[in-house]
């Protein structure tokens, strides 16, 4: 059977067709078979092993978009800046290939959102996924969106803002770090509700159960209407009326990794944490 594996670049660095070429030809040496983006165009049903992303994260978003339905673990090799969902850098290929081709890595699964937008006087709700972040963004600069948020079918407050940040542990990390979220460890199973410059006395980020529904509804009242972003890739309009719910996605993304380091190594690693003075060592509970 042949072991075939995706080939996903950024589509216009340099640096990234060059790394490709150089995985391509490792994988022939290893008896696999490179596949790009036009081949799976071509034969939608190829069967895929793995899924090799030379690029940053905005890179294996997309690639996680275009194998969604699939089983195939993906593995990302950074060409950004931060790369936090890449396990190894460029430098590195030849092992990442090597390992791939031994099936010497482990996969993580991690959880995803599903979001369903329902607009007045629309019958059925627009639906959309999302690893990362379900954004609710107001679609004027000048103006704040007037916002009502509410789990588990209860509403827990009102009030204007820029936006609301529903995201997964992976997202912790990204839009929701930057509006203030608390980062959560992947093997968490839980979701995130950040508020983005609240004008609020109780506007706290929120970390809810995995069984929760979060839910936004954009005020009758507001004067302007927002605009839902799906990992910053997908996007649905939603006037005053709509009311956005998010849950635990029905997929998971499948991650393939080869550093059994703890997360806490990838915290520290990417975002450069000054850890001088920690002694490490064991202790006794």
């Amino acid at each position: 059977m042949t072991r075939n594996v995706l080939i996903l670049t950024h589509p216009t660095r340099p640096a990234a067709q060059r790394a490709a070429e150089q995985v391509a030809t490792e994988l022939r040496a290893h008896g696999m078979a490179p596949v790009t983006e036009e081949d799976m165009t071509a034969a939608p049903g190829i069967d895929l092993e793995l899924v090799i992303v030379l690029g940053g994260d905005g890179t294996i978003l997309r690639a996680a978009e275009l194998v969604r339905g699939r089983e195939t673990p993906l593995v990302g090799i950074n060409l950004g800046h931060v790369g936090f969902l890449a396990e190894s850098e460029v430098d590195r290929v030849s092992h990442v290939v090597s390992r791939a081709a031994a099936r010497d890595y482990l996969v993580e699964e991690r959880i995803t959102l599903d979001v369903a937008v329902t607009r007045p006087d629309e019958s059925e709700p627009a639906h959309g996924w999302a690893i990362n972040d379900v954004s609710v963004e107001k679609a004027e600069r000048e103006r704040m969106v007037e916002v009502a948020i509410g789990i588990d079918d209860r509403g827990l407050s009102t009030f204007g803002c820029d936006g609301v940040v529903m995201a997964t542990p992976t997202g912790s990390t990204a839009y929701a770090f930057s509006a203030g979220g608390p980062v959560v460890w992947p093997d968490v199973d839980a979701m995130l509700l950040v508020p983005i410059s609240a004008h609020s006395l109780f506007a706290r980020p929120l970390v809810v159960g995995p069984n929760s529904r979060m839910a936004v509804e954009i005020l009758s009242r507001s004067f302007t209407s927002a605009v839902i972003w799906c990992d910053g890739r997908r996007r649905i309009d939603a006037p005053p009326g709509s009311r956005i719910d998010v849950v635990r996605g029905s997929e998971r993304v499948r991650l393939a990794r080869f550093n059994r380091a703890p997360f806490t190594d990838r915290l520290v690693g990417k975002f450069n944490l000054p850890v001088a003075g920690w002694r490490g060592g064991e202790e006794t509970l």
